[in-house]
């Protein structure tokens, strides 16, 4: 499917099911593909930070991208993070998911080391030169250490095959930045990743989210982005308060860097969507912690927000966290 321009919406990214530490839960994969997609969203992006991406081995990636691509069968866009210390790395993954049918890829800075602005350029340029697929930038210094600057965007902006600017720093001072200077370029996607920040950019001229919390209550997100762009501002405000409210209690069990991960891979295995293990050097949760995430995730189904609306799978199949 060709990736339109500019792409607007909510594209989740996708958790990664695993059964293992770098086994697929492959049947896991199938209800959750359909699981979000029957919540109305606009793409899906897999391999990125909430995909466990950079954890994860080139055949594990590779078998993903195989089996989503065909599933999704060009119903929505799919876009695949193709981030890697090495170019070399990053380009193969890209020539595998233009093979599988994906529309588009995300790239952020190669982490570990720390590259100038004018290297990252580039480096932008010289992989969108090879990538036989359109180019989202993805902005995470909290995890690569490297801020993609205004600047940088903007000169990004005018390569051949760069599309958007998937920007997850948590800086709205920033966003707006970048909107300013590519208020002439309504073709260039800018998306937002914290969830938090959804509401606020799309009303501000954002053109959708890529967030974490979809995976959990698709319907959700969509509904939020669809009365920020209609304006209604009563009804943002509620559904906007909902999202806090998944992003607080939810995110927050456990003192693990990965407890966003942990805690949306725990309520998707409670609701038998799909197992919960995580990439290695994380660990799925403890019994005393699945049952705190089964007890919240109980306020959200009880005030409406079903995760087992989309697929039919009752509420009573419960998955252990790790299997």
């Amino acid at each position: 499917m060709k990736l339109p321009q500019p792409l607007t919406g909510i594209i989740p990214p996708m958790v990664t099911p695993l059964s293992g530490p770098s086994t697929l839960d492959c049947p896991g994969v199938e209800r959750l593909v359909e699981h979000i997609l029957g919540g109305g969203v606009h793409g899906l992006f897999i391999l990125g930070t909430t995909g466990e991406g950079p954890s994860l081995g080139p055949a594990v990636q590779c078998e993903l991208i195989s089996r989503v691509c065909t599933q999704v069968a060009e119903r929505v866009p799919v876009l695949v993070g193709i981030t890697d210390t090495a170019s070399s790395e990053a380009l193969m993954t890209a020539q595998y998911a233009a093979a599988a049918g994906a529309s588009g890829v995300v790239v952020a800075p190669p982490p570990y080391f720390a590259t100038t602005q004018a290297e990252l350029l580039g480096y932008i340029r010289r992989l969108a030169e090879a990538v036989p697929l359109p180019v989202i930038l993805y902005n995470m210094p909290t995890h690569t250490k490297v801020f993609i600057g205004a600047d940088t965007v903007q000169a990004a902006a005018d390569i051949p095959g760069v599309l958007g600017l998937k920007d997850s720093s948590g800086n709205l001072l920033y966003f707006h930045e970048v909107q300013r200077r590519l208020a002439a370029r309504p073709d260039f996607t800018l998306l937002v990743g914290p969830e938090e920040l959804l509401a606020a950019s799309v009303l501000l001229g954002g053109h959708g989210g890529v967030n974490g919390g979809a995976n959990l209550f698709p319907r959700l997100y969509v509904r939020l982005f669809d009365a920020a762009r209609a304006g209604d501002l009563s009804l943002v405000r509620r559904l906007h308060a909902q999202v806090i409210n998944i992003s607080s209690q939810l995110y927050s069990v456990g003192c693990s860097a990965a407890s966003m991960l942990q805690g949306v891979k725990a309520a998707l295995a409670a609701h038998g969507i799909c197992a919960g293990a995580l990439a290695e050097p994380f660990q799925s949760f403890g019994v005393d912690e699945q049952a705190e995430i089964q007890r919240r995730l109980e306020t959200f189904v009880a005030r409406g927000e079903s995760l087992t609306n989309s697929i039919g799978i009752p509420r009573a199949a419960h998955m252990p966290a790790g299997g």
